[in-house]
């Protein structure tokens, strides 16, 4: 666990930060997949976590959710486009081609079941000391968090920090066989490199302390 600002921690569940999840507060953001859940709990242990929220409902981020959520006795929150998949494991539904055999490997082997959902996010709303935005693109109840006095972002995966196959580091959009509308997610990265933040967090990727790199990657798509 790394800690990237006041109140705010990384957790890496796969070598070089292939997929994260994160603290801001006393809120645990996403959950990577299935068998995260001892990396996850490990590092949880002397953390007073209340509520776990998710950026959106895909396999990786899902994985370990509910049981995170019972082991912990928290309430789960994310969007109101999320719920549904968030409730009930459908984790590739959006995707563009649900029949793809990757598709098929991460519903299989990452996803984790569905669980309650206690509570919707918003735009506007408040956690852990982040403002949530709206990001739809990626899926269509995406959620990002930003925490103005300091710039720091939690992403998701509005934008990646690797190319997700050669794992080299740098900006990418999400891959297109995870996105449900791309347009929509370019729309998204607009509105997250107009807040010019400060630290990035991502879902895949190292985080970014900006130097420069977001404005101009948002310039090249």
């Amino acid at each position: 666990m790394k800690n990237i600002a006041k109140d705010v921690y990384q957790i890496p569940l796969f070598p070089r930060n292939a997929i994260n999840c994160y603290i801001i507060e006393d809120v645990l953001i996403d959950a990577g997949i299935r068998s995260s859940s001892g990396i996850i709990l490990k590092a949880l242990k002397d953390k007073s976590i209340a509520k776990h929220a998710l950026t959106h409902a895909h396999a990786d981020h899902q994985g370990s959710s509910k049981i995170i959520c019972e082991s912990l006795n928290i309430p789960l929150l994310c969007s109101e486009s999320e719920k549904e998949f968030a409730e009930n494991g459908s984790v590739i539904t959006e995707y563009p081609n649900p029949n793809h055999i990757i598709s098929k490997f991460q519903k299989q082997f990452w996803a984790g079941k569905g669980h309650p959902v206690s509570k919707t996010l918003k735009e506007g709303d408040e956690i852990g000391g982040f403002t949530v935005l709206e990001t739809p693109g990626h899926s269509r109840g995406h959620l990002s968090f930003f925490r103005e006095k300091d710039g720091v972002l939690i992403v998701g995966d509005v934008l990646t920090n690797m190319n997700l196959l050669t794992t080299k580091v740098g900006l990418h959009e999400p891959p297109n066989l995870f996105t449900a509308d791309k347009e929509t997610n370019r729309k998204s990265i607009l509105k997250l490199a107009s807040l010019k933040p400060k630290i990035m967090c991502f879902g895949h990727g190292p985080v970014l302390f900006d130097n420069g790199e977001l404005e101009k990657f948002k310039n090249s798509i």
